[in-house]
């Protein structure tokens, strides 16, 4: 499975950006689906992950109620609508296909990120 991630950019404190990732190969309906960031000199931290059908879905605490991940798989085509977005959301996002987990280590194919960017 071959990931992009698009859909980054900048973005003034309390607004939204729509992240999207896209997937190549018939596979990807298989994959539970992972959004993780990352900032220089900090460990990737979980954003938040969808298993392969949509019916669950787990956030990280720190996005809890102001991000949310859908998928479609017909489009092999996972989402992450970011709203309320907050200077400290400021990371390099990449998306992921493996386990449904909040572990980096159970995702086994990867995306190369795309950046956002909040001001406050």
């Amino acid at each position: 499975v071959q990931l992009q991630a698009f859909g980054g950019g900048f973005v003034q404190a309390g607004g939204s950006l729509r992240l999207s990732c896209a997937a190549s190969g018939r596979t990807f309906s298989r994959y539970a689906m992972g959004w993780f960031r990352q900032v220089p000199g900090k460990e990737r931290e979980f954003v938040g992950t969808i298993n392969w059908s949509g019916s669950r879905i787990y956030y990280g605490d720190s996005v809890k109620g102001r991000f949310t991940i859908s998928r479609d798989n017909a489009k092999n085509t996972v989402y992450l609508q970011m709203n309320s977005l907050k200077p400290e959301d400021t990371a390099v996002y990449h998306c992921a296909a493996g386990v449904f987990s909040t572990t980096v280590q159970e995702y086994d194919y990867w995306g190369q990120g795309t950046q956002v960017t909040v001001s406050s």
